[in-house]
């Protein structure tokens, strides 16, 4: 069994190495939206009407914005009205962020399962960092949350690799093979995608307990967003120990702190990660 994972961390590190690996291109819907956020031109219409071509994501934002963190005087019904609400940057990378759930299915039940269960833990460690974001730092909060979307992407081509060559592994090394490759394969998809900079760090950077940054970026919410997500887990990071983890000081965090027991902090966390699901 060793051998197939050593063989799996060879051949993937090569391709990465000689610029071969095949990486996962963004979906269209993603790349019309980011079209039409990069535009200075762009107005909120333009924005509605990409949206507006995928029902699918359209429901999903108007659920957003009648979430009851976003949730107003009135009944949001249209996407029109949600993307008024909600502003065209959050919008845009919301969009961006949700379109890229698509990716995350396969044909073999085994990976299937595995692309599943990864979006579902990116989806609840997005919406921990919005709320960190939002209550903790200068960061925009759309921003913290298509990072927690996205910090994982580096798993699809590993699982790819394990589909498409029928791989017999257990979960246990599989995880092991996961976890030494998806952050360098990670920053590489981001980066070809062209991702802001301190986004494209961010696999690279969130397990990086002991990192020294002058201020806190979205790396340090993101850490503190995986670690809250995994306190309770079998992860191996449940273990660790939050006071040697820098980024916690970074947001003016008490590792000692409790936030389940801050009523209101921990309803809206909650609300935050369901509302991605």
């Amino acid at each position: 069994m060793t051998n197939i994972a050593d063989t799996i961390r060879q051949d993937l590190t090569e391709a990465i190495e000689k610029d071969k690996l095949v990486l996962p291109t963004l979906p269209e819907a993603a790349l019309q939206v980011r079209e039409i956020a990069e535009s200075e031109d762009a107005a909120i219409p333009d924005l509605v009407e990409v949206v507006s071509r995928d029902t699918a994501l359209s429901a999903r934002i108007i659920r957003v914005c009648n979430s009851p963190l976003f949730r107003g005087s009135r009944q949001i019904e249209n996407i029109n009205m949600a993307v008024s609400r909600l502003g065209m940057d959050y919008t845009s990378n919301l969009a961006m962020g949700l379109a890229m759930e698509q990716m995350f299915q396969a044909t073999s039940d085994m990976v299937d399962k595995r692309l599943r269960e990864t979006w579902q833990s990116s989806t609840e460690i997005a919406g921990i960092a919005y709320v960190l974001a939002h209550h903790y730092t200068n960061l925009q909060p759309d921003q913290a949350t298509l990072a927690g979307l996205v910090h994982l992407i580096g798993v699809l081509p590993v699982l790819r690799y394990v589909e498409d060559k029928e791989v017999q592994i257990s979960n246990i090394m599989l995880d092991k093979v996961i976890d030494d490759l998806h952050p360098r394969i990670g920053a590489k998809i981001l980066e070809s995608w062209d991702f802001p900079e301190d986004i494209q760090r961010v696999p690279l950077d969130y397990t990086n307990f002991t990192r020294e940054v002058p201020k806190a970026d979205l790396a340090d919410v993101v850490t503190v967003a995986h670690l809250q997500h995994v306190v309770d887990s079998e992860h191996a990071h449940a273990e660790v120990d939050w006071h040697t983890v820098k980024a916690f000081e970074r947001l003016g965090l008490d590792p000692d702190r409790d936030t389940s027991d801050e009523e209101d902090l921990n309803a809206e966390m909650e609300a935050a990660m369901a509302l991605l699901q």
